[in-house]
Order: C-alpha cells, then sequence, then structure tokens
C-alpha cells in the first residue's frame, strides 16, 4: 500500500509534467529563449513576456478544473472507502428489490440523496458495484446523482431564474432518462462483471478473506489514499484535455451549427461533454446560452453534461472494461438525444 506522502508526490509529478510539456509544445522557440534566459541570467525575470496569452489562458483553465474538481474526488474516494470497510455485500443486497424495474425507479429516486457531481460519484459506483450491487443500479446511481439532487436544483433555480421552469424541465427529463439507461443497460449486460480489476483490488480482496481488518479512521484513510492516486491521475490528463478545448475552440461555431431545433442539441451535448464542467456550475454557463439556443438545446447540455463528458469519461475507461465504457456512453447519448426530441416535438413545439 502507497504511503499517502507518496501517492501526493505521485500526482504532483504527474501535475508538473503535463503543464511543462503544454509549454513546450505551445511556446515553442519562446520556451528555449526562456531556458537560454535562465542559464545566462540566472532567473526567469522574462517569464511572462514570453508566455503567449493563449498558454496562460490554458494553464489558467486547467489549474481551475482541478480546484473545483479536486475536493468532490476526495469526498467521493472517502465515502467509497467507508463503503469498503463499513458496508458488507450482505447488508446491500437487503435493501435491493428483487424486481428489476422496481429497483431501477427506487434506485433514481436514491440518487437525490447523493448530493454529488459527477467525478464524486466514479469511485462510490465502483465500489458499490464490487460490493454487490448490480451493474445496472450502479449506472443509474452513476448518471443520475449527479444532476438529480437538491443542489443541482438549487443552482439551476438561480441560474434560470428568468425562466424557472427549465429547472422543474431539467429534473423531470434527468428522471426519464436514467430510468432509461438503466433498463438498456439491464437488457444489454444484466449483471455481468465489467470492472478493471487493478492490483490493488486484488490484494485488498486477498486481505480482506484472509483477515478481519480493524474498522479504523486510519484504515479507511489508506483506502482512500490509494483510490485518490488511482483516480487523480485519470482526473489531471481529463482536466487537460478539456482545458484544451476551453483554450482553442471558437465557440462562435456553435451558434452556426446549432441554431435550429434539430441540429442544436447534439451540438450542445458535445459541448457540455468538452466543456466538463461540474454538475453544481453548469447551469450557469448553460443559462449564457438562454438567448442563443433553443430550450431543447439547453436541457440537452444540462442533461448530457453531468452524466458523461471527458473528465469521467477518462476515469471509467480506467476501471470499466473499454466495450461497455463505450456501449454506455453511446446509449446515454442517445437516450438523451431521443427525450429531448421528443419532449421537443410534444411539449415545446
Amino acid at each position: 500500500m502507497k504511503s499517502t506522502k507518496n501517492i501526493f508526490i505521485y500526482l504532483f509529478g504527474y501535475l508538473i509534467g503535463i503543464l511543462f510539456l503544454s509549454l513546450i509544445i505551445f511556446m515553442g522557440k519562446s520556451f528555449i529563449s526562456l531556458i537560454i534566459d535562465f542559464f545566462t541570467k540566472g532567473s526567469f525575470a522574462s517569464f511572462s513576456s514570453h508566455i503567449p496569452k493563449s498558454v496562460n489562458n490554458l494553464i489558467t483553465i486547467f489549474i481551475s478544473i482541478l480546484l473545483e474538481a479536486f475536493p468532490f474526488v476526495l469526498l467521493g474516494v472517502f465515502v467509497s472507502s467507508l463503503i469498503q470497510m463499513y458496508v458488507s455485500e450482505e447488508k446491500l443486497k437487503k435493501f435491493i428489490p428483487k424486481n428489476p424495474i422496481l429497483a431501477i425507479i427506487a434506485t433514481a429516486f436514491l440518487c437525490v440523496l447523493f448530493p454529488v457531481c459527477e467525478c464524486t460519484i466514479v469511485p462510490v459506483v465502483r465500489r458499490l458495484i464490487k460490493k454487490g450491487m448490480p451493474l445496472h443500479l450502479g449506472i443509474v446511481l452513476l448518471v443520475g446523482a449527479p444532476i438529480i439532487n437538491p443542489i443541482v436544483f438549487l443552482s439551476t433555480y438561480v441560474a434560470f431564474r428568468m425562466n424557472v421552469q427549465i429547472a422543474y424541465e431539467r429534473m423531470g427529463l434527468a428522471f426519464i432518462v436514467i430510468v432509461f439507461i438503466g433498463l438498456l443497460i439491464y437488457l444489454l449486460f444484466e449483471n455481468t462483471d465489467q470492472l478493471k480489476w487493478v492490483r490493488e483490488d486484488l490484494e485488498s480482496t486477498t486481505k480482506v478473506g484472509a483477515s478481519n481488518p480493524k474498522k479504523s479512521l486510519k484504515s479507511v484513510l489508506y483506502h482512500a489514499s490509494d483510490e485518490f492516486f488511482q483516480m487523480g491521475k485519470y482526473l489531471i490528463f481529463g482536466a487537460f484535455i478539456a482545458s484544451l478545448f476551453q483554450t482553442f475552440f471558437n465557440r462562435s461555431y456553435l451558434v452556426d451549427l446549432g441554431s435550429n431545433n434539430v441540429s442544436g442539441p447534439p451540438v450542445m451535448m458535445g459541448f457540455a461533454y468538452a466543456l466538463s464542467l461540474c454538475s453544481e456550475a453548469d447551469a450557469f454557463v448553460g443559462a449564457s446560452f438562454l438567448h442563443t439556443f433553443s430550450t431543447g438545446s439547453i436541457l440537452a447540455f444540462l442533461l448530457f453534461g453531468p452524466m458523461v463528458d471527458f473528465k469521467n469519461t477518462i476515469m471509467l475507461f480506467g476501471y470499466f472494461k473499454p466495450k461497455f465504457v463505450i456501449t454506455f456512453m453511446f446509449i446515454t447519448a442517445l437516450v438523451v438525444l431521443g427525450v429531448i426530441e421528443i419532449y421537443q416535438i410534444i411539449v415545446l413545439g
């Protein structure tokens, strides 16, 4: 088991490595000039003058995504560790209804009790599935918890205070979407094992099977630190790719591509995926497009982003089998788009 000190050293090195690589790629000759200045003058006095504005923006956005996400990831791995130490398979199975449809609906309502973002819920769901939660119920929690919770509803209500109906539409449509996703995952995969088992998981399973470890805060923190290291490296890489998109993508293209009810929803879903915003904050970005895009397009943005984005895609590929992740992403996109298109035709006109 890695020590907490080593884990943070590895993560810090990973972070510095990505920042250093971005400077080399985007500064080019300016970066070489900067290094020459350091060896000839012994300082980085001209550092700011050499860095292009786009690189400054990239670094700022990258750090802001990490600062926004890391506290929630820490919360997620801590909850995951508590589940590992204190929730047994027998206790979990006792609370799951036998009927799969009833179980999906019950789990959808349970999402209200998990006011977490899409980064936080990944380690929690992974741990629950390992503890015996059926795969389709874990996925319902994965897509539902970041969106069907009081904090997201409140932030959406405030962001769209001039049109609060969108807050209610977001919650209602999200419930329908996650139920359909759960049903499709159940039909396609039932309860087959789609998790990747890393070495630490196998070691942990062996140790638990061999002895009954003392349930202490120290044990919880050890589990949390191990999982934070595993999760953190995927988050850093995902945040970097998302910051590249936010820095260099010309958002004016969105207006040309998504100005109608047919192309608007998929365009805004792709935009939500690339931005990788926290579900507690995405409503304020969505509200800024209210006078540019249709209500259906805005709702597609608000529904899809918390369920699947670039950050949690990297995490999902780290912990689930690739074929399952691709199928899950396709199902989620298809269900969200289908529900939005039907809602536009029947309700929004």
